[in-house]
């Protein structure tokens, strides 16, 4: 029974399609219409001249047109009289890669990448017209192409937020659903208002049943800002914040107002742990992409953690003042810096100029540790700032309240127009802030490297009839 792949991308097969050349063509629309095999461009000067759809598109002049292939071979030049550009578009890239086939015989063959689950169900497609996909080994030195497993509307949801920050390395772990729940917990904490959370949970709802139709793009997202909008109706609840400080929700945790230190010592060292698990994942990145001794010696792996884990306890055992602590976490610290200065200066041209540089490095590495720790201040400082403009809201609504009717109106009109502009610009800088915590201190030690992502070539078959007559066979094959 094959091991199951956990938390990484889905696993690639290299494979070659592979038919007679009399049905090569019938072979690449098929795999077209399946959409899920990448098949490798050839840049050969020999095949950069225009075949005789790339040439029949040019004369039509059209900016534009999503490409669609004929199930049979068209007559091209009826296609370019009823301006078919759709249908030429697709000839063009068919003559494209069929241009890029290798030949031996009557036999033609391209290679590619295909998910390893996909492999069978793709090469039954072509056993009724003489094809195979032959399965292939991965060339030395070369990654397959990169593609996540979406599971779920969840899973969908969090996705843009790994790819806005670049592809996943094939060996890589995917890092989707963990990234995203990180995400929303750190929004909820800055966005810390059990009203402002419920109106993102209806935003949520809105969004689920595509309302307004305008947004109806945007409608896989729902669970995304579902997870932001209870992160931060937890987070008020625990402050009792409900549009502010209205009393109607105690306090559960702390005030944010009334106990600020508190609050930045909590999201400091939740910023740690948050960090402890980045170079957690960073390891075993590391591993994954040059085994052991990679993993041992990288500044995002053993050797960070290591040095990461040491400081702490040095600057926790010099706080508590437990000497054994401080001197074991200085040893800690110490083995670390040596492992990633041994690492940093093997990858240096060595010498002198290799030894300053790895100097220079270590350095750095030390300081991005401290400062990244430290940033996690923010979480507290936006905390903060958004309690800080409920509880300006909340107090010009009560001065107001009970100075007469007008008065009253002019309570409410600023209680709702003053969460109003709360909500929209602490959901902006809260989104922006957890969004550069993100990438800046988490995914800089997950990666190290960019993969590439995985594009199939996907083409819709038209199999109704079109203008058609034969196609010789010389035309197709050159």
């Amino acid at each position: 029974m094959p091991r199951p792949e956990v938390a990484r991308p889905v696993r690639m097969q290299r494979v070659a399609i592979v038919a007679p050349q009399a049905t090569f063509r019938d072979a690449l629309v098929r795999i077209a219409e399946a959409g899920n095999v990448e098949i490798d461009r050839i840049d050969d000067p020999a095949h950069a001249a225009p075949g005789p759809a790339v040439r029949r598109l040019q004369r039509l002049r059209t900016q534009s047109a999503d490409a669609v292939l004929c199930a049979a071979p068209p007559d091209l030049d009826a296609l370019e009289q009823a301006g078919r550009a759709d249908l030429l578009a697709g000839e063009a890239q068919l003559e494209e890669r069929i241009a890029g086939a290798v030949r031996r015989g009557t036999v033609a063959a391209l290679a590619g990448w295909c998910p390893a689950a996909e492999v069978h169900p793709t090469a039954a497609r072509l056993t009724d017209i003489g094809g195979v996909l032959v399965p292939l080994p991965t060339p030395g030195g070369t990654d397959p192409p990169t593609l996540l497993r979406f599971t779920g509307p969840v899973g969908r949801s969090f996705a843009p937020l790994v790819r806005t920050y670049g592809t996943v390395p094939y060996a890589d772990v995917d890092p989707t659903l963990p990234a995203g729940i990180v995400y929303v917990v750190m929004f909820g904490v800055m966005f810390g208002d059990a009203g402002h959370g419920a109106l993102l949970l209806l935003a949520a709802l809105l969004l689920y049943l595509g309302r307004p139709r305008r947004l109806a793009p945007l409608r896989r997202l729902w669970p995304f800002v579902a997870g932001a909008g209870l992160a931060s109706t937890l987070a008020g609840i625990a402050y009792g914040e409900f549009f502010g400080p209205t009393g109607v929700l105690p306090v559960l945790w702390l005030n944010p107002l009334d106990e600020p230190m508190r609050l930045l010592a909590a999201a400091v060292a939740l910023g740690a742990v948050l960090l402890a698990l980045a170079y957690g994942v960073g390891t075993v990145n590391r591993w994954r992409e040059g085994g052991p001794a990679n993993a041992l010696y990288a500044a995002s792996g053993i050797a960070g953690a290591a040095l990461f884990l040491g400081l702490a306890l040095l600057v926790g055992g010099a706080y508590l003042g437990r000497a054994a602590y401080a001197l074991g976490g200085a040893a800690l610290a110490l083995t670390g810096l040596a492992l990633a200065g041994s690492g940093l200066f093997t990858a240096s041209a060595g010498g002198v100029g290799g030894a300053v540089q790895t100097g220079v490095q270590l350095f750095d590495v030390v300081m991005r540790i401290g400062s990244n720790v430290v940033s996690f201040a923010r979480l507290a400082a936006f905390g903060l700032t958004h309690a800080a403009l409920g509880a300006i809201v909340w107090h010009g609504t009560t001065g107001l309240a009970d100075r007469g009717p007008a008065a009253l109106l002019m309570a409410v009109l600023v209680f709702i127009v003053g969460n109003a502009l709360a909500f929209a610009l602490e959901a902006l800088v809260a989104g922006v802030q957890a969004l550069r915590l993100e990438f800046y201190e988490l995914f800089s030690r997950v990666f190290e490297t960019q993969g590439r992502p995985f594009r199939p070539w996907q083409v819709p078959v038209q199999h109704t009839p079109v203008p058609h007559t034969p196609v010789p066979h010389t035309e197709v094959a050159s």
